[in-house]
This record gives structure tokens, C-alpha cells and sequence, in this order.
């Protein structure tokens, strides 16, 4: 059952099988060992050095899990400190603003209600993926017996952090908005999950803000629609309530509110690579010469004008281990993916929906035009979105994709990166399904058709969204 809920950058799975509180508590005792571990081997001593930051999301079997995953941690010896219902983003928080050994948030992200899993981070809020420390803490796992241990009888605790957390972010607000003299009115659907929670304890009482709010009631553990902003269709409830009241712009959160999708005035979906490059402006204003790292998924728009707003443009391959990585390497105050999550070095390098949300609110607040006509010079390419194609041979496809573009240039930073003049794309290879993932661009719509229909053919059964 173990090695049905390891995944590549977390745990997660369906529940109550193959994930119950058996395995949470497994989890719980060998996370312990691992964190506890890693924590004395790079130097981290202080008294909070046997402490873990533990959190939950609202799924009804968050709290079980939680008591499961938690005694297993204090079983091993560890220190536990319950910062309670929070979004993940206040775990990374957490685990930095205490100097913990490392943090645990239990959440399914924008998985169903009958998920959940266990996102885990080490000391700074360092992320834990497969080649990270996962791989380890599955094989830890798989050792332990309760019943063949003695408990060490490590402490527990709660702690409430939403102050310490709300007065850390109000730092990225521009003061005209905090004080009221620039006013912003923003539709916020929360997807049924914590941003319910996060948004009301964080935004809710600035004077120049005004929240509209959708699916914020996440006391029942289950959803709406799919807590997954990604998909167009969960995107409905927000568009409308954005032309409905007039809004500046509306916001979609995840289950765990670490990402998110921006809504324009028009009721227009914003592609977060064309935020990012719209952030950019504004962050490399105050830090001239900053790298930005950058999902290499996006649009070649977001290094242009990377380099033309004065910073160096890095592209990262897809993921959030990797690119917190490329992050902390380049020192670069920002990042983003394409997924909607973005990543702040004022927030320890992680990826944080809310750090996010604030980031639009000061951008917006320094220019009188409207949101639509900030974006649109950023949109200097048509790009043909994310296409999923089936097949059982996806290394032979990529081989066959490279042999029938001889000409052009060609990188592997992650899955295949091909450059043929007139157009450009990606293909990526699934982790878990026989997928392949493309991603193309061009200067204009017919050059676009044209080249997915091309391409289409070497890469397989064209999957319907």
C-alpha cells in the first residue's frame, strides 16, 4: 500500500484506501526520522531543531491523518507544533518564522475531497520530491513496526500564526491600498478549500480593498466545482462575478490555496506566464539586474521582456522542487510556472497564492489603466495551450519528433525543446500515464494550426480536455 501513495513531490492518494491512518502514522514516524536527520547534518542545532510545523486543509479526513501522522512523529522523539487549518503556504511560513527541522501540511492540493495526502518540507521550507528525501522517507516507512517500538514521547503543541503570517505579507501591499487611497474591488472564488480560511484572515479589513466572495464556506470538506483553477470550466462562477460587480480583476484559488489563476476585467483568464511577465515590470523596478526563473513552457514574450525590464531571464524544468531550486541558486526574487504557481524569495523561495495575490494588488495600484491593457503587450506570440496526446512509446515519439526537424534547435532541459524558425514548442513526458504534453507557439494563429497538425502525427492519439 506504501508504494501506492508516494508520488514524485508528495504524498497522495485516495482515502481512506490505499491512504489511512495506518500509513500516516508510518509516514509520520520515518518524516520524523528524516527531517530530525537532515536538520543535524546541515548544521541546524538551535532548541527548535526537533521541532516540526504540522498543518491541515478542510477535507474531513484531514483531522484523523493529522492525529495519525503526529503521533508517529512524537513517537519517534520529535517535537510537533499544530499551526492548524491553514493554507500550505503558512507551513512554509511557519517552519522559517519558528526555525523548525521542517513542516508537514496534510492536503490533496486540487485533488477531489476523497484525497489527501502529506505535502513535506525540510528546514527553510526546503521541498522534499523523490530525489530530495522522499524516496528515503518511502523506504524508512516501509521499516517501521509499531508495535516493536517504544515510544519516545516527543511533545505537542498548538500554535496560531495568522497575525505573524498577515503582517508578512501586508509588507508586499502597496501602502496607497492599505491606507485606502487607491481602491481596488476583486472577486475572489476560494474553490471551497483554504483560501476560505486564508483570504478573511490575511485580506479582509484593508481599507482599499473590496472582496467579493465566492465558495468561501469550506466547513462541509467538500467542493463545488474542482478546486483546480486550471481548468476552464471551474473558472465560470469567478468570470461572471467579475463582470457582475464590475470588478478590478477576480482571483481563483486551489484546495490549498498555494497557486492560483487571475481573472481580468473582462472576465478573461490571464496565462500565468504572461503575469509573470507582467510582475516582472514591477519587481525588477527595485531590483535591476535579478534573474527571474521561468517555467521553459512559456511564452518566449517572458524572457524578452525579462531582459528588456533589466533582470536575466533562467528557465527551469516543470515542478516546484525544481524550480525552488533554480530559485535559491540565482538568488531571484521571483519565479512562476504555468500550473499558477509562483514562487517569491521574499517568501523563502516558495510558491504562495497569497504572496501572489498581494503581487497583483501592488502591480495593479501603481498604473490607472485596467488590468486587460496592462496585460496585452505582453501577449506577443498565439500559443496553442497545453495538448495531451496518448501513447505507449513516448521516448520513440520525442526520437521520431527530433529526426523529422533535422534543422532545428534542439534542448532536453526537460523532456525535448524544439526550435524551428517560424515556430517553437515543448513536448514533456508524463510521470504516472502514457502522455505526452505539447506545448507550441508562433507569431500568428495560422503558423500555430498549422505546426500542432504536423506535430500531432508523431506524437499519438490527441487526448479531448
Amino acid at each position: 500500500m506504501l508504494s501506492k501513495v508516494f508520488k514524485a513531490y508528495d504524498v497522495r492518494a485516495t482515502y481512506p484506501k490505499p491512504l489511512n491512518e495506518k500509513i500516516a502514522w508510518q509516514i509520520g514516524y520515518a518524516t520524523a526520522e528524516y527531517l530530525l536527520g537532515y536538520a543535524a547534518q546541515h548544521g541546524h542545532d538551535d532548541p527548535m531543531s526537533k521541532h516540526i510545523a504540522v498543518g491541515h486543509d478542510m477535507r474531513k479526513s484531514s483531522p484523523s491523518l493529522v492525529e495519525a501522522l503526529t503521533q508517529g512523529m512524537r513517537d519517534f522523539g520529535a517535537h510537533v507544533i499544530d499551526v492548524g487549518l491553514v493554507d500550505t503556504p503558512l507551513v512554509y511560513f511557519a517552519i522559517n518564522h519558528m526555525g523548525c527541522a521542517g513542516g508537514v501540511q496534510v492536503t490533496a492540493s486540487h485533488n477531489p475531497s476523497n484525497y489527501n495526502g502529506f505535502k513535506i518540507s525540510k528546514i527553510l521550507a526546503k521541498p522534499v520530491g523523490s530525489d530530495t528525501g522522499l524516496d528515503e522517507i518511502k523506504r524508512l516507512s516501509a521499516l517501521v513496526e509499531k508495535d516493536k517500538l517504544e515510544p519516545r514521547g516527543g511533545r505537542m503543541e498548538s500554535r496560531d500564526l495568522w497575525k505573524e503570517y498577515r503582517e508578512h505579507l501586508h509588507r508586499f501591499i502597496d501602502p496607497a491600498v492599505l491606507s485606502g487611497k487607491r481602491q481596488l474591488k476583486v472577486v475572489i472564488d476560494a474553490s471551497n478549500g483554504m483560501a476560505g480560511t486564508m483570504v478573511p484572515k490575511v485580506f479582509n479589513g484593508i481599507a482599499g480593498l473590496k472582496i467579493i466572495e465566492i465558495n468561501f464556506d469550506n466547513s462541509t470538506g467538500e467542493f463545488v466545482h474542482e478546486p483546480n483553477p486550471l481548468v476552464e470550466a471551474n473558472l465560470v462562477q469567478v468570470r461572471e462575478g467579475v463582470l457582475k460587480h464590475k470588478a478590478d480583476f477576480g482571483v481563483c484559488f486551489d484546495g490549498d490555496a498555494d497557486r492560483c489563476m487571475i481573472i481580468d476585467e473582462k472576465g478573461q483568464p490571464i496565462g500565468c506566464d504572461l503575469l509573470l511577465a507582467w510582475l516582472v515590470k514591477d519587481v525588477l523596478r527595485d531590483n535591476k539586474g535579478s534573474s527571474v526563473v521561468f517555467d521553459l513552457r512559456s511564452s518566449r514574450s517572458v524572457p524578452e521582456i525579462i531582459s528588456e525590464s533589466g533582470g536575466v531571464p533562467v528557465e527551469s524544468r516543470v515542478g516546484h522542487v525544481f524550480m525552488k531550486a533554480k530559485l535559491a541558486e540565482c538568488k531571484a526574487p521571483i519565479g512562476g510556472e504555468l500550473s499558477g504557481h509562483f514562487y517569491f524569495q521574499d517568501m523563502f523561495g516558495t510558491d504562495s497564492g497569497a504572496r501572489a495575490f498581494a503581487a497583483v494588488i501592488t502591480a495593479l495600484a501603481r498604473s490607472s489603466k485596467p488590468l486587460s491593457e496592462q496585460i496585452a503587450p505582453c501577449k506577443r506570440y498565439v500559443q496553442s495551450g497545453e495538448i495531451n496526446f496518448e501513447n505507449e512509446d513516448k521516448e520513440g515519439a520525442i526520437a521520431a519528433l527530433k529526426k523529422a526537424y533535422p534543422k532545428a534547435k534542439v534542448t532536453s532541459l526537460d523532456g525535448v525543446s524544439l526550435d524551428a524558425g517560424p515556430w517553437w514548442c515543448n513536448v514533456r513526458m508524463s510521470n504516472t500515464e502514457p502522455l505526452l504534453r505539447l506545448n507550441l507557439e508562433a507569431k500568428d494563429q495560422a503558423t500555430v494550426d498549422k505546426a500542432v497538425a504536423e506535430v500531432s502525427k508523431l506524437l499519438g492519439r490527441r487526448v479531448a480536455h
